[in-house]
Formats: structure tokens, sequence, C-alpha cells
């Protein structure tokens, strides 16, 4: 019988949601402001994580953002090293999640095809 809620899964959320905070009250660089752990992917055998994030400000391009993270990541790992329970703590992996831009965007272009000719709806 397969499980419905593997540990992998109930280790990537405890990872979202602590290093959210971590990120949030401990790292003092300002390329990171504003960014939101959107999730995080655990590989089977606990080693690795692929953390995707997303930040709300737009004043840093995404590769300043995820170089600043990457930095970080051994200060984050010692953080993490500290609360969480775990026999190894994952090697965070860092990308850039899209996925808020491009709903934005999707969005953008249904309201425009949806708009009545003539209304004054301009192209984004």
């Amino acid at each position: 019988m397969p499980r419905e809620f593997p540990r992998s899964q109930r280790v990537a959320e405890q990872l979202q949601r602590e290093l959210a905070g971590l990120i949030r009250r401990e790292l003092k660089d300002p390329r990171v402001e504003l960014v939101t752990v959107t999730a995080v992917e655990v590989s089977k055998d606990l080693a690795y994580a692929k953390v995707f994030v997303s930040s709300l400000g737009e004043t840093q391009p995404h590769a300043d953002v995820i170089a600043a993270l990457q930095h970080a990541a051994g200060f984050l790992r010692h953080g993490l090293g500290q609360t969480l329970h775990l026999r190894v703590i994952p090697e965070l992996r860092f990308q850039y999640d899209e996925t808020p831009e491009r709903a934005a965007r999707l969005e953008a272009l249904i309201a425009l095809a949806n708009a009545k000719p003539g209304d004054g709806k301009e192209e984004p």
C-alpha cells in the first residue's frame, strides 16, 4: 500500500517554512528583500533540495537574487540544521520561479481578449 503523504513531501514543506523564515529574519543582503519561497522539491534520498523563489520587487534582476541566495546557501543550511532534526540537511539549489509573472501576463491577455472593442482598453 503506497503512502499518501511521503516523507520527502513532508520534509519539503518543512524546509519551505523554515527557509522562508530564515531568509526574512536572518539574511541582511539587500538583493534578497521581498523574496518569497514558492516551493521546495526534495530528492528521494533527501540529499538535495531545489528551492523555487520569486521576488515581489522588480528592483533586482533575477540572476542577482539567485546569486545572493546561492552565496548564502551555507548559512541557510546551518540555520536549518539548528532547527530541523534531520540526519543530513539537503544541499540547497535555488531556482527562480517565473509562475507569478506568467500568470499576470496571461491574466492581462485574457482581459484583453474579453474586452469589448472600443471600450478604451489597450494592449499590455
